[in-house]
């Protein structure tokens, strides 16, 4: 399903993707330090300004994040996907481990996203490599090749549903 246009999100503008980014930041420093404590709030913000001003002059990739309800409730959405994804990729990978024999079939696989924009490809590379089992070796336009611990399938089609299915449908309506 294409959104060029969708009515309830709007891309951001240059500014507006200079003060995201930069409240993005500071939250994810707050979330790092676990404190509210005013030198954590001021430090945060301050440290935020210059990354935040030199990310969003130097591309056009923040400008592509759309905001509205539909893409704030499918980043909620992708967020408890990874989550699942990646407790269940845990289990699977401490199974191989303690298990007394590893029955595994480590291998290469190309896998093809939909994803039109460069950040919601590299959300997509991030999500795949940070559940265990999997790694992004190499991003070529609309193809990723990844090295799976567990190679379930060499068709491409199936590879890509089974590796970036869970993750794109959600990333697609955030990004792009």
């Amino acid at each position: 399903m294409s959104n060029s246009h969708v009515p309830d999100q709007t891309s951001l503008s240059p500014p507006t993707s200079f003060f995201f980014l930069w409240g993005l930041l500071w939250v994810v420093w707050i979330i790092a330090n676990s404190s509210l404590a005013s030198d954590v709030l001021i430090t945060g913000g301050l440290v935020a300004l210059p990354i935040a001003y030199i990310f969003s002059r130097r591309g056009t990739a923040w400008q592509e994040i759309r905001l509205g309800p539909r893409s704030l409730f499918h980043f909620i959405l992708y967020t408890g996907v990874f989550f699942r994804e990646l407790v269940r990729a845990n289990i699977n990978v401490m199974r191989w481990v303690y298990s007394p024999w590893i029955d595994i079939r480590p291998g290469v696989v190309r896998i093809t996203t939909r994803l039109k924009s460069p950040i919601g490809r590299l959300a997509l590379a991030n999500s795949i490599a940070l559940t265990p089992g999997s790694l992004v070796l190499d991003i070529e336009e609309d193809t990723l090749l990844i090295h799976w611990l567990d190679v379930a399938t060499t068709d491409r089609g199936e590879a890509t549903e089974m590796i970036a299915g869970p993750y794109e449908r959600h990333l697609e309506n955030v990004f792009g």
